[in-house]
């Protein structure tokens, strides 16, 4: 099984109908915030500020497409779990030979490595920012957060997926709070939210991003491969009779809710990161280009005007923190379903966490002694790591539409309508054509 010390592990009152609609959403909530977390990681944060920063509201209509792909991606990926009681890998290995299953094991090894560089990145500037410590004292220390994430598995599922609520609600209550100081022109806001052409533009301001770099860059770093294996394999930690057929519609119907739900509040939180910076830093994009950059921007009055304070650049570095910290539970979890369904391997929790972060840490040590700790030169390697992701994707993409498409597969029951199945290959190749564009670009 997918996950085995957790799979089925928790009850749900599906099937009893005298049980409200709301309580089986509340016994299905948590899954879709793991997955949640991975559309508002580190590595989302400095494209969204500057996209608010160069070009004001205009690329919201982009978060908003980008979500929508999220949630049906995610519904797949979701179904396929609860329906073959099979995650991704396991089912792409299944279909696929031994040195056909090595090959993508290690493509998304390479991805979740660097995921992983950009929690580093993300938590180290964080700890930096907000107690002063030097930034390889700061890498340094993210390698212990190994030891937070072993002592809660010891807790159980369901209070790994309440803590990261938890932290997600801590991002969202941040934000607005900073949204509401910066008072955003809300007609502005929601006219950002219509398609517009100019999103589209190569035209680049001098010395800025043409609006088509930075959608290719929301776009590209929004759907991420390790979350369509990782929501593939704990959508099965509820407890499900698969005897009866109506059970399992009935838990792909919640698992749907839970997964939309929480995706809604992703698409809130990279919402508000462009909003903040169109509200705050319209005009200075040249001075927001990085997660240091903008702390202090906050706390600057000729930047952010008359509401700049320590508190609100504060109140940001614990909101990366957090980001940081979801991202790194997440993470874990994922490697562990890709390594055992490619290659059939199981190894201790922990003996994959150190290895894991040992592996993301050298090339951001190395980066930090050989720069002297420079945020820019950081924020550079963030960027880049982006890259594996990219490469990735198509190769959990593809597979996951071609499953849930089939009927041999999924079932006449399951399978996805006509509709979803051409919207899923049209999204395939165009984000595969995007993530190419972006990596030529980027070289």
């Amino acid at each position: 099984m997918s996950l085995g010390e957790v799979n089925g592990s928790i009850d749900t009152p599906i099937g009893n109908k005298n049980t409200s609609f709301w309580r089986k959403v509340l016994s299905f909530s948590g899954p879709g915030a793991l997955v949640a977390v991975g559309y508002m990681d580190p590595g989302n944060w400095v494209t969204s500020v500057s996209g608010g920063a160069q070009y004001k509201y205009v690329l919201l209509s982009i978060v908003l497409i980008s979500s929508l792909i999220a949630m049906m991606l995610q519904y797949m990926a979701g179904k396929l779990g609860i329906v073959k009681q099979e995650d991704l890998a396991q089912a792409t290995r299944k279909r696929t030979n031994k040195v056909g299953g090595f090959i993508l094991w290690i493509i998304t090894e390479l991805a979740l490595m660097a995921t992983d560089i950009a929690e580093v990145i993300g938590g180290a500037i964080a700890l930096h920012l907000l107690f002063g410590w030097s930034m390889i004292a700061s890498v340094l220390t993210t390698a212990f957060d190994v030891v937070i994430l072993l002592l809660l598995m010891k807790f159980g599922f369901r209070k790994i997926e309440a803590i990261v609520m938890t932290l997600i609600l801590t991002i969202i209550v941040i934000f607005s709070y900073l949204i509401i100081l910066a008072n955003p022109d809300w007609t502005g806001v929601f006219a950002g939210y219509l398609p517009s052409l100019q999103t589209v533009s190569d035209v680049a301001p001098m010395g800025g991003d043409s609006p088509l770099t930075l959608t290719l860059g929301i776009i590209g770093a929004t759907v991420m491969p390790h979350n369509l294996y990782l929501h593939s394999s704990i959508s099965q930690t509820r407890k499900v009779n698969h005897d009866d057929q109506e059970q399992v519609k009935e838990a792909v119907r919640f698992m749907a809710w839970d997964s939309n739900i929480q995706l809604t509040m992703a698409f809130m939180v990279n919402s508000m990161l462009l909003i903040l910076g169109a509200a705050l830093f319209f005009g200075h994009a040249d001075q927001v280009g990085t997660f240091g950059s903008m702390y202090n921007a906050l706390d600057d009055k000729t930047i952010a005007g008359a509401v700049a304070s320590p508190v609100l650049s504060t109140l940001f570095a614990v909101a990366l923190l957090a980001s940081g910290q979801n991202s790194t539970i997440t993470g874990t979890l994922t490697g562990e379903v890709v390594m055992a369904g490619f290659i059939r391997m199981r190894i201790p929790m922990w003996v994959r966490r150190v290895v894991t972060r040992g592996l993301a840490l050298l090339p951001v040590i190395a980066f930090t002694l050989l720069y002297g700790g420079s945020e820019t030169k950081l924020d550079s390697l963030l960027v880049f790591s982006q890259v594996f992701l990219s490469v990735a994707l198509p190769f959990a993409m593809g597979p996951l539409i071609y499953f849930t498409s089939s009927k041999k597969i999924m079932g006449e029951d399951f399978v996805n309508p006509k509709w979803m199945i051409i919207l899923g290959w049209t999204v395939f190749a165009v984000l595969t054509y995007l993530n190419i564009k972006l990596i030529v670009g980027m070289f």
